[in-house]
């Protein structure tokens, strides 16, 4: 990932997989390749403002996809990721808009939804 501008995090089996996190830690725009894929914290982060979501539809055009991509695009999801950094690091103690943070909040929104029958 070193100097990868884009990293590539395919979906794969699992409902969780730390491909995201790393890309992001390592100052890699994430490519996220699948369908269907529920992001960590997608009700409160815009995914498309800091990453590329392709379907797996779309892999045979990756290549084509991301040469397309003006270097003014890319420098300004690059900065937007840098941005979200922050909520994809666990601290301890926890620090505000952290990791524990982003969970709580998230399942926070969530309950609002939840409604338990009377």
């Amino acid at each position: 990932m070193g100097d990868s501008k884009f990293c590539l995090c395919p979906s794969g089996y699992e409902v969780a997989s730390s491909k995201i996190v790393e890309a992001i830690s390592a100052d890699c725009v994430p490519m996220i390749i699948g369908d269907h894929y529920s992001l960590p914290s997608n009700d409160i982060l815009d995914w498309s403002k800091f990453s590329l979501i392709i379907t797996s539809d779309k892999i045979p055009e990756i290549k084509k996809i991301l040469k397309a991509i003006p270097t003014e695009t890319y420098l300004r999801m690059q900065k937007r990721m840098k941005q979200v950094q922050r909520h994809f690091v666990i601290n301890r103690p926890a620090k505000p808009y952290d990791m524990l943070h982003m969970i709580l909040h998230s399942l926070w929104l969530r309950r609002i939804n939840v409604r338990l029958p009377s």
